[in-house]
């Protein structure tokens, strides 16, 4: 877990806690990430983030009840069908779920993750857990196809208006920085206000709302989650839907792929 996370578990009496210190980025070149029902919910169907969503249940599961919006493919059959996935390189996030956030939903995301895919999910809880947190549920034929179309992101800010912002470092003008501790004490833009994603709403009171604030973490991932939170409180925020690295002395790189 990151440093701020182990902070927290520590506070609650936790004794062998550990810290990755390579933070989400390297990790999802290996590993896949989990999230809840809720936030599949919430922060991606709702809010209409381009996503894969794929049921690994066997067939005669999924007509019973599936999410609706999600895609067909039984968890054995994923590591042979990875030709029907979108292309890696558009770096699609991929939602994994099975009935119960088990061992099928894991397999295919370990198969997709071998196969170079960096932005895999599991659902914790699987599909009983989406049932609990009321989410909208189709039945009948699910679809096989596989469609992901990136589109430009709601909030988002140019690459090369980011740049003179960086740069410039306007009065009326926050760049703020969500990844976690340890991800910023390797190195962050001049300037910029770090506040852990998870953190942002609790902290309200440090973030200006005379300013523009623009927020990027190191993917873009974070960034869009944060400007949310933010522009449902009334900022004037947008933020940077690229991966970026930034080094020590503050010099930074974008993708631009």
């Amino acid at each position: 877990m990151s440093p701020n996370s182990a902070g927290r578990a520590e506070k609650l009496g936790y004794t062998n806690v550990k810290v990755y210190h390579d933070g989400i980025p390297v990790w999802t070149k290996k590993h896949f990430t989990v999230l809840s029902a809720k936030q599949l919910k919430e922060g991606w169907i709702e809010k209409d983030m381009p996503h894969v969503l794929v049921d690994v249940r066997p067939a005669a599961e999924v007509e019973k009840g599936f999410i609706k919006g999600a895609v067909s493919m039984p968890a054995a059959d994923v590591a042979g069908n990875i030709s029907k996935f979108p292309p890696r390189e558009k770096k699609p996030p991929i939602m994994i779920y099975d009935q119960s956030g088990g061992d099928d939903a894991k397999s295919a995301a370990k198969a997709l993750v071998a196969a170079g895919y960096p932005m895999v999910n599991v659902m914790l809880g699987g599909f009983e857990a989406w049932k609990e947190a009321n989410g909208a549920v189709g039945s009948g034929k699910l679809a096989t196809a596989m469609v992901y179309v990136p589109k430009p992101r709601p909030g988002s800010i140019a690459i090369d208006e980011f740049q003179e912002i960086a740069r410039e470092r306007p009065a009326n003008t926050l760049i703020l920085d969500v990844r976690n501790r340890d991800e910023g004490n390797a190195g962050m833009i001049k300037g910029a206000l770090l506040i852990p994603d998870e953190e942002v709403l609790d902290r309200l009171a440090e973030i200006p709302k005379d300013k523009m604030i623009v927020v990027h973490c190191s993917t873009g991932v974070r960034a869009e989650m944060a400007y949310h939170k933010l522009k449902e409180k009334g900022y004037n925020v947008k933020f940077l839907s690229s991966k970026i690295d930034i080094d020590k002395d503050g010099n930074f790189t974008i993708d631009r792929s």
